[in-house]
């Protein structure tokens, strides 16, 4: 592998990649198949995509976290079984069925899609004040495991899903909800980089120029997402998730 030419290719998508991350998530749409076209291994190019991507989330998050955007207990127990859930998905990656994972995702995007189209009521408030902790224990540490296990598996739209879950099933605004997610997120790329760096899957050279333009993008997204606040992340998650789920029912049709 050339590895300028493939820098000059893939950084000014891994930028954009970042940008979108930062706001809504699902990045991964656009840089794993990014990294998977330059011709490195599919195992290298989610473990490669993982540290850039990890680096970029750091930025992101410390925005929010600065911004008072984040919860930071429930974030944080979200995050402690994210990495457990991540973990988990990123063993199971190199051992389960592709095509059974493609096609619960063409069943399961268009409901989630579906589920936040119908919020309507209150969409900009928080409501969190009549949850009980011991409820909010148990949602942020079930959110935490499934995210965390679908980030390690798969990947894209990790923030998106999380945002959706924070926002539908714990009441929080979606800034509140997105900078939530990004903890969450953050700790489940950590725990995959981890696990694919043990098994020899990641290469430095491209991953770490990359995470440069990685996290200029989280950056400017994360900026863009706390001055603009649901106007502007609300029409990003649609846009994610209709990205993601063309993009997954192509993968299962084509798949062979």
């Amino acid at each position: 592998m050339e590895y300028l030419p493939t820098l000059i290719y893939l950084c000014p998508l891994v930028f954009l990649a970042g940008f979108v991350d930062s706001a809504a998530g699902g990045g991964g749409l656009i840089s794993i198949p990014a990294y998977m076209l330059t011709g490195m291994p599919t195992h290298f190019a989610f473990g490669t995509n993982k540290l850039s991507a990890a680096l970029g989330t750091f930025v992101s998050t410390g925005r929010f976290l600065r911004q008072g955007a984040i919860d930071v207990r429930t974030a944080t127990i979200s995050a402690i079984s994210a990495l457990i859930g991540s973990a988990v998905g990123s063993r199971l990656i190199l051992s389960l069925d592709d095509r059974a994972l493609k096609l619960f995702l063409v069943i399961s995007l268009p409901c989630v899609a579906i589920l936040l189209l119908l919020r309507k009521d209150k969409i900009h408030e928080n409501e969190r004040a009549h949850m009980s902790v011991q409820r909010t224990v148990v949602l942020a540490t079930v959110i935490g495991l499934v995210i965390g296990l679908y980030d390690g598996m798969i990947g894209p739209g990790t923030g998106t899903f999380a945002a959706i879950a924070f926002n539908t099933f714990m009441k929080y605004d979606l800034k509140i909800a997105t900078g939530n997610a990004k903890v969450l997120n953050l700790a489940s790329n950590i725990a995959s980089v981890v696990t694919f760096a043990f098994a020899g899957s990641v290469f430095y050279v491209i991953a770490l120029p990359a995470a440069v333009f990685g996290i200029a993008g989280n950056f400017l997204g994360a900026g863009f997402a706390l001055k603009k606040g649901a106007s502007f992340i609300r029409p990003m998650l649609f846009i994610v998730l209709g990205l993601l789920i063309t993009t997954m029912i192509y993968d299962f049709i084509t798949l062979r």
